[in-house]
């Protein structure tokens, strides 16, 4: 399993108001992906919504490394994280055999989501900037609940 690397972000995007730009201070995630011929088009290049994909894996991996386990948050506390919101930019296209860094740093966290900005990155070339609320939703009745108190506290020691 590749090593997630922790150092300050790039920064977004202007052209993205749907969070905020994420304070320089806070810590950003980084995760590896490498583009496999899955994750092209007929072209070798990246197919748009497979930036979605890399994102939600950078997202899980980001919640795995502070401690936090999908699985466990679901049995445990009967709440799990929902996509509620994405505004995406493209900037340079991915090709097969890419090896890419997907990023991850909180914008804002509220009661029941937060507001985090991502980037693909290969080298020091951001391809596409993703701006993604997720949110805190009862297991079983799928209704918005409030992040539990241990995952509140995980988040704001990031």
């Amino acid at each position: 399993m590749p090593a997630p690397i922790v150092e300050p972000p790039v920064e977004p995007s202007a052209a993205l108001p749907a969070a905020p730009t994420p304070d320089p201070a806070r810590v950003l995630f980084r995760w590896p992906v490498r583009v496999y011929w899955e994750d092209t088009d007929a072209g070798g290049i990246v197919f748009y919504a497979n930036y979605l994909k890399f994102f939600e894996r950078a997202r899980t991996e980001w919640l795995r490394a502070a401690g936090v386990q999908q699985q466990m948050l679901r049995e445990q506390e009967g709440a799990m994280f929902v996509v509620a919101d994405t505004a995406l930019r493209y900037h340079a296209p991915a090709r097969l055999d890419d090896l890419l860094t997907v990023t991850v740093a909180l914008a804002e966290r509220g009661s029941a989501s937060m507001r985090l900005v991502q980037q693909a990155l290969r080298g020091p070339t951001m391809l596409a900037e993703g701006h993604i609320r997720i949110g805190c939703v009862d297991h079983g009745t799928l209704r918005p609940r409030r992040i539990p108190r241990s995952i509140q506290r995980v988040l704001d020691a990031s």
